[in-house]
């Protein structure tokens, strides 16, 4: 192949079956390998996608400054652009991205104003704010702006689905893709649903981002930081067609990372963050589908712009993804409650009870969270701040029922669950995590039983 430049390099990348981490799956899985663009990214396709509409209807003139909040890829398509075309860049981009990519951005003549990632969209402070300010203050500025610009699920309708159901002869039966904008999973879906409607589009979505809780539970969460690149959100972009997944599986940061690192050791990929995402729940939706399925995961980005972090081992210990010394799990932490006389039925209220008997039976046994069944499911949280609050505020907690005052659910996990997966789970306000003991039971699983539980593992091992 030879190209005029590197623009036209972008795109047909090829797709690549998994081999040693598939071993024991029955179905055909493949990978898209948007790693291999010439920028390093699957944003490659839609930095020329959208600067080229731009260019069309003289929203960006010659001279002109690019402007774009990012967290680096898209930057770096949109860099490749620049490059060709002489335009100025300037990228906003939060404080959880990794330095590669700030120095990859400079390095391609941009100027990088890094913005705190803890703050929500709408404070000035935001990497949204600042991109929005920067281009009303700058002459000749455009703001592509990716969260709402339609060349970004477009660019991927013509190409990105076009390629996958070339490439697989039209036999693609799952697609797997981690959710960030929104434009590479709505964009690829539509194409894919238009050939075959029967083709299922999984989802992945890092456990602190939005998209798990509106699409599964159909309810707005409150979004939690989480370290993964690149994914997830904290606001619902335009881009994103949330009728066009099937279904979502949450994963988190540290199976993200472990699966990352598998991923370059067992299968030669050197890929991100997100990457290790979309593997891990493309593998785990596989666990069931038949040997007539055929899978394709798209990971969307090199691993070249994380070795100071997920490539790095000082980085996963400092930050606790490795393996725990101490291999317990959460049956082995109910176990040790059961050991202390602490495990038994799980205290709960109904939605129907009033707060005034919900915070009885946390008087009872000594608890600041109740969670909140119905019908044996987990529906929300009693907590005693909250109720606390409404007795501040002069309100009749008899009059009051749980279902007015309830906070989010606590997270469910498996007894299987390992206890690095536990403690991601524990914030300030999450305190406690629910383990489903069978099909209508749960138990609960405090700091403190983490704590009392490692203590007798360790115990025991000396």
């Amino acid at each position: 192949m030879r190209f005029e430049n590197v623009l036209e390099a972008i795109g047909n990348t090829p797709l690549i079956r998994v081999n040693r981490l598939a071993k024991g799956l029955k179905p055909r899985i493949y990978i898209k390998a948007e790693f291999m663009n010439p920028g390093g990214s699957v944003k490659d396709r839609i930095g020329v996608a959208m600067i080229d509409e731009a260019e069309r209807k003289g929203l960006l003139k010659p001279g002109g400054t690019i402007i774009e909040g990012t967290s680096g890829n898209t930057g770096i398509g949109l860099a490749l652009v620049a490059a060709l075309r002489g335009y100025k860049l300037i990228f906003t981009i939060t404080d959880k991205q990794s330095r590669e990519k700030i120095n990859l951005l400079k390095a391609l003549g941009a100027e990088v104003i890094v913005c705190p990632t803890n703050v929500e969209p709408e404070d000035p402070r935001s990497y949204y704010s600042v991109a929005d300010e920067l281009t009303k203050e700058i002459p000749n500025a455009y703001h592509p702006n990716q969260y709402e610009n339609p060349e970004n699920p477009k660019a991927h309708y013509r190409t990105t689905g076009p390629e996958i159901w070339r490439d697989s002869e039209g036999k693609i039966t799952h697609f797997v893709a981690g959710m960030g904008t929104g434009g590479t999973i709505s964009g690829v879906a539509k194409y894919l649903k238009e050939q075959n409607p029967k083709v299922k589009i999984i989802g992945a979505d890092p456990i602190g981002s939005l998209y798990y809780d509106k699409i599964v539970n159909k309810k707005l969460g409150i979004a939690k930081p989480y370290v993964v690149e690149g994914i997830g959100e904290d606001i619902f972009p335009g881009t994103m067609d949330l009728k066009c997944v099937d279904d979502v599986l949450q994963v988190t940061d540290r199976d993200c990372f472990l699966m990352t690192r598998k991923m370059a050791k067992m299968e030669g990929l050197m890929t991100g963050g997100s990457c290790g995402a979309a593997m891990w729940a493309g593998l785990e939706y596989a666990k069931k589908l038949s040997d007539k399925d055929y899978m394709v995961i798209l990971l969307p980005d090199t691993g070249m712009r994380y070795l100071s972090k997920i490539y790095n081992d000082e980085w996963m210990k400092e930050n606790q993804y490795f393996e725990s010394e101490v291999p317990l799990k959460a049956a082995d932490i109910l176990a040790a409650k059961r050991q202390r006389g602490k495990a038994g039925k799980l205290a709960s209220a109904a939605p129907t009870d009033t707060l005034f008997a919900a915070m009885s039976v946390m008087r009872k046994h000594d608890i600041s969270q109740l969670p909140v069944l119905e019908k044996n499911k987990v529906v929300g949280t009693v907590m005693e701040d909250e109720v606390l609050g409404h007795m501040l505020k002069g309100r009749d907690i008899k009059k009051m029922i749980v279902r007015e005052a309830m906070t989010a659910a606590l997270p469910v996990l498996a007894p299987e669950a390992r206890i690095e997966s536990v403690l991601r789970y524990f914030t300030p306000d999450r305190p406690a995590v629910l383990v489903q003991t069978s099909k209508s039971s749960y138990d609960i699983i405090t700091k403190y039983d983490v704590v009392d539980a490692v203590s007798r593992a360790s115990e025991d091992r000396e």
